[in-house]
């Protein structure tokens, strides 16, 4: 955790010097923070939460003493590679249409016998959420460079679409957001950020297709999961449930928008 932090201060400096010559050249804010990932990509700090979740993967844990090994992500038991583009998806084995973190809580509960529930209710960088976050950071870095391709065959595959969809442009709240008040058009941005836009597929890396990602300003890898709870914080709605069925549709909609797009996650984020 000290060696997360200490980078985590040392690329918030970097952005900070990177952004500030970028100005100097006359370029804009946007170009210098493209710069600063692209000098960033080798030195990413997800790659230590990468290799945790891989050890987490190969040991036997929890009550049933049982690897994570022969955990179906949709391509087959024990099969990683390719699983994080095709996600979310309808699983038989659960009658349900799930992410990578909701996938994962059934596995961990059936194949090692830990809680999903008592996981599901922990606080985001604690316990096994931090386990969590490091498998996440893994398998969807076994699939980086691949693209996106959620299955849309099943009718609960297409009925959380649907709900995605509606979830995205509804507005509530006290500030009357949606997700689509940042993410509905072009050309949106917060502060120096640009906000793409996720009706459609935003481009190779871009969007959906840059999550999971580290994040400087917190010193954390965040899943979709803990994206989308912070996305609701700053909408002023209530948290949504952890790998609740409008999580999971909202990653449905983004991620079925998102076909084509090539994954470079974990990426890096301010």
């Amino acid at each position: 955790m000290r060696r997360t932090m200490i980078a985590a201060a040392a690329l918030a400096v970097a952005a900070v010097g990177t952004v500030g010559a970028a100005h100097a050249q006359g370029k804009s804010a946007a170009d210098g923070i493209a710069e600063y990932r692209k000098m960033l990509e080798d030195g990413n700090p997800s790659e230590l939460f990468e290799a945790r979740g891989e050890a987490l993967w190969k040991t036997a844990r929890g009550p049933r003493n049982a690897t994570l090994e022969r955990c179906d992500l949709g391509q087959g038991p024990g099969v990683v590679k390719g699983a994080f583009v095709a996600l979310p998806r309808w699983f038989a084995d659960t009658g349900r249409v799930q992410d990578l973190e909701s996938r994962l809580l059934t596995c961990m509960e059936t194949l090692q016998g830990l809680k999903a529930a008592e996981i599901a209710a922990t606080p985001f960088g604690r316990d096994e959420q931090r386990n969590l976050e490091g498998l996440v950071a893994w398998i969807a870095s076994e699939s980086r460079g691949l693209r996106f391709a959620l299955p849309q065959s099943h009718p609960e595959e297409r009925a959380m679409y649907e709900l995605g969809r509606r979830v995205f442009f509804y507005r509530a709240g006290s500030h009357d957001f949606a997700c689509a008040s940042c993410h509905g058009e072009e050309g949106q941005r917060i502060r120096m950020q640009d906000l793409p836009m996720l009706t459609k597929n935003p481009g190779d890396g871009v969007g959906f297709a840059a999550w999971p990602a580290y994040r400087v300003s917190s010193g954390e890898l965040w899943g979709m999961q803990r994206r989308l709870n912070d996305c609701y914080r700053q909408q002023r709605f209530p948290f949504p449930g952890y790998a609740s069925d409008v999580t999971v549709a909202l990653g449905v909609y983004m991620g079925v928008n998102a076909k084509g797009a090539a994954s470079i996650a974990p990426s890096i984020k301010r």
